[in-house]
């Protein structure tokens, strides 16, 4: 049909020419030249077909085996089909690459008029908007089903789940297909002896070796539900890769993007942010959702197979499949899929290997030294610090007895020095806490005269400050101009008041496990979960505001002149010496802390436990006997974020009047957008920034030093600390030994059988990952591209009659970069504390009550 090099057939040129459609102009005329001289677009069209050819081989080598015992060799099936689905997604990416490499390079808008490839272009707006629309239908709905049943599988209401067994959404359409192709065979395809595939139906499951190679796969609400999962992810991934196709040349924000070539960095503000919004940020982030959607397919595939399909069979000819048939029931919440298929797949394998570390037989740990160092008769051990005389008003304290809330072995003492705990309650003497704030308060009282208020005696805080130069002139002239600088700023003040309160928070989350000053709580093991992670969070965020007052303060109060050779100056002065430092403390923590991590998982993995490097904690092991290597190895961990988080705050506070990159930088303020690339890209140097990036930093430490501490203390409280001695030393102990072996009461707050007392955590576990998740599509700023979208909707809003009755005063426009970091960060915090919350409280609280 299709004329060579010689003269029969039809030219290429002469088809495409004679092909108009009544609303595409001049139709397909010029494609031909297009074609044939632009690399970019045959390349992108070869891509396309290569593309879908290979998801085709996917799903036809499963349903249509043509090598020999293929079908019976479930591996080899998973392994080619999740193969040929990854690399046809890969390619049709490309494909989309390579169309927007062509818009860019090889488009001639001179030469085009009112062909298809002009029309497509004019009616982009109409094509994204019209995508855009079916993908929030999509989306909606799709996740809305899930959702719905999610929530009525919790309340315990089966019935009102959409499924085979109660409101039905069945795929009659493909059901219909099915059934023509197994009706076919002497029907409508009289010749045949069987369908074209098994797994269409008419037919008997196909055996070999006791393994069931295919039979028909049935379809019903559970299939209908994924099918427009996957059309929703297909959908928004054409939707990204389509919008950098049609606005590869142009846009509303960007009208000669043509030049700026298909990649290109920021623009700064002066267009109103042209970030991401290049061509090829279009393939990154559709990278993304490719991913997504190639995910979906092969989890549906891989549990389809396994629940509906792939079995053994018995002598009797009795089929058990891998799963039991569980998908129609189980895949009809996101929680079925989540527990009955992810978890039940990677679950079934755990790592056997158990490491062989000193702590088993070492009796400064565990039960044998709990043992040791309790008095007869007490619960716990009991540390006894007696000092000084007994006076009056500690004579007859409580006695052991004393029934706690009752006169029954009450004493009459108020003020004691008895040291330990109450052997009820195992708390601190009440008496003893009263003592002892009485004599901080003396001290402070006695100290207080030191500092001169409104009276003329003591010293004043500016002649202190003043007389305070350290010898030999290393710090200039000390700490003159310190009290009139810190009296004018309150940021000064702020952030001094935020640091110490900051500091005080996180040792009074220390001591309130450790001194535990109220009645019972030592033995509320929730309770003192709770409070210490919430000290320890409020902690961390005080701390880091700490730091961004003190970057405000050097913006808007700090005075040079009045600061001259001063401590401040001169820590300006020396800020670079300040930041490498800290900079190398930090590098030097991470790779050493880490790489001794990492080996020990190595060595884990090859069966080598015996090979772990564990260091003994020689220098704590003085103070306190029950540490060992996995505490060595988290400190230092928690080490590394503390000076990593340090170092950016240092950084940002340091550098907010000015860098070598931005000498100017106190003029702009606080935080200010990026500056575009004529001083070199000025993106993210703000002191806002840096507080910005901080507060992850932050995060990730607290997240290390309360993971610690609840492992610790829950092996202790089970008196099983071997597990957290055996099992912290390598990172996959943490991963499953912790963290694993702890959410299965969040796995099981509820689930198909009904639901419990912690479903109410399981629920904030979910919603604090959906905080969490969605924070990112802040912090992946996309702020061009989103600008773009939105002018694509409000030009479908303009035109939509109904619409119209909607009015706004100003166009809509997309968040600043900075405004959607403050969002997406504010997302991310919440959803991180929300979801460790739940994790803390229903572990602690399911196996401690």
């Amino acid at each position: 049909m299709y004329r060579t090099n010689w003269g029969i057939g039809h030219g290429l040129k002469d088809i495409l020419e004679a092909h108009k459609g009544p609303f595409t102009g001049q139709g397909h005329k010029g494609l031909y030249e297009i074609l044939t001289t632009s690399w970019h677009a045959q390349l992108s069209l070869n891509l396309a077909m290569l593309g879908s050819l290979t998801i085709v081989v996917a799903h036809h080598m499963y349903s249509m085996p043509p090598y020999p015992y293929l079908a019976t060799d479930y591996g080899t099936q998973l392994s080619l089909f999740t193969h040929h689905m990854w690399i046809g997604g890969f390619l049709i990416v490309g494909a989309a690459a390579h169309a927007a490499i062509f818009m860019v390079r090889d488009y001639d808008p001179t030469t085009r008029y009112n062909d298809l490839l002009d029309r497509v272009l004019r009616h982009r707006d109409a094509i994204i908007s019209h995508l855009n629309w079916a993908c929030i239908f999509l989306g909606f709905h799709s996740f809305g089903l899930y959702i719905h049943n999610d929530t009525m599988s919790a309340l315990g209401r089966p019935q009102d789940m959409f499924s085979d067994t109660a409101i039905q959404l069945q795929p009659v359409f493909a059901q219909w297909i099915q059934n023509t192709h197994a009706l076919a065979p002497g029907a409508t395809a009289p010749g045949a002896t069987a369908s074209t595939s098994l797994t269409w139906g008419g037919g008997d499951l196909v055996a070999v070796g006791g393994k069931v190679a295919l039979l028909p796969i049935p379809l019903g609400t559970a299939d209908f539900l994924v099918h427009h999962i996957h059309a929703f992810t297909i959908h928004v991934t054409v939707l990204i890769l389509l919008k950098g196709v049609l606005f590869a040349r142009s846009s509303r924000l960007i009208p000669d993007k043509a030049n700026l070539g298909f990649r290109f960095p920021c623009d700064g503000p002066g267009r109103g942010g042209t970030c991401q919004v290049s061509a090829w940020d279009h393939v990154f982030l559709g990278l993304f959702w490719m991913y997504n959607s190639i995910s979906v397919v092969i989890f549906h595939f891989s549990w389809k197979m396994q629940s509906d399909v792939w079995g053994s069979v018995s002598d009797q000819g009795v089929v058990t499949h891998i799963t039991g048939g569980n998908f129609a029931q189980s895949s009809i919440t996101i929680n079925g899929w989540l527990r009955d298929f992810l978890w039940a797949q990677a679950s079934q394998d755990p790592l056997h290997v158990r490491p062989i570390a000193h702590a088993i037989w070492d009796p400064h740990f565990g039960q044998p030294a709990v043992e040791a160092f309790t008095r007869g008769g007490a619960l716990g051990p009991v540390n006894i610090a007696y000092s000084g005389q007994w006076n009056l008003y500690a004579q007859n304290p409580d006695s052991s007895s004393h029934l706690f809330g009752t006169a029954e072995g009450a004493g009459t003492a108020i003020l004691t020095l008895l040291g330990g705990f109450h052997p009820q309650t195992q708390s601190l003497w009440l008496t003893d806490i009263a003592h002892h704030h009485l004599a901080i308060a003396f001290i402070f009282l006695v100290a207080g005269h030191m500092y001169r208020t409104n009276f003329g005696i003591g010293h004043s805080m500016k002649d202190l400050l003043d007389a305070h130069i350290p010898p030999g002139g290393r710090l200039g002239r000390g700490h003159k101009g310190l009290y009139d600088t810190i009296n004018n700023s309150l940021h000064f003040q702020l952030g001094l008041a935020l640091a110490s309160l900051g500091v005080i928070t996180s040792l009074v989350a220390q001591h309130m496990y450790s001194l535990p000053a109220y009645a019972f709580i030592a033995q509320d093991f929730t309770t003192q979960a709770a409070l210490y992670t919430h000290h320890q969070y409020i902690a961390g965020f005080i701390m880091t505001g700490a730091f961004a007052h003190g970057a405000i303060f050097f913006i808007r109060d700090y005075n040079p002149e009045q600061n001259e050779d001063n401590v401040l100056a001169r820590m300006l002065d020396h800020k670079e010496a300040i930041i490498s430092h800290l900079s190398w403390a930090s590098l030097f923590l991470g790779f050493h802390t880490l790489g001794l991590y990492v080996h020990n998982d190595v060595m884990l993995a090859f069966g080598t436990p015996e090979k772990q490097i564990l260091i003994e904690p020689i220098f704590a092991q003085w103070i306190q006997s029950a540490h060992g290597p996995g505490d060595f190895l988290v400190h230092h961990a928690i080490a590394l974020g503390l000076h990593t988080t340090t170092l950016i705050l240092v950084k940002g506070a340091l550098d907010a009047r000015g860098s070598k990159l931005m000498p100017d930088k106190k003029d702009f303020g606080y935080s200010f957008p990026c500056d575009g690339p004529g001083r070199g890209g000025t993106c993210d140097i703000s002191a806002w920034d840096a507080f910005y990036l901080a507060v992850f930093w932050m995060l990730n430490t607290i997240g290390w030093v309360t993971f610690y501490w609840h492992w610790k203390h829950i092996t202790l409280w089970q008196g099983n600390v071997s597990q957290f001695n055996e099992s912290s030393t390598y990172l996959m102990g943490w991963l499953r030994d912790y963290l694993w072996l702890n959410s299965s009461q969040l796995i099981n707050g509820y689930n198909p059988f009904g639901m419990n007392s912690l479903s109410v955590w399981a629920w904030m576990f979910l919603f604090g990952h959906l905080v969490w998740a969605t924070g990112f599509m802040f912090l992946i700023s996309w702020r061009g591209y989103w600008q773009e979208l939105i002018e694509t909707l409000a030009w479908a809003h303009e035109r939509t009659p109904l619409a119209n009755l909607i009015r706004w005063r100003d166009k809509p426009v997309a968040l600043s970069i900075v405004q959607a970091r403050l969002v997406g960060l504010a997302h991310f915090s919440v959803g991180y504390i929300f979801t460790y919350a739940a994790f803390l409280i229903a572990s602690t609280s399911g196996k401690f009550g």
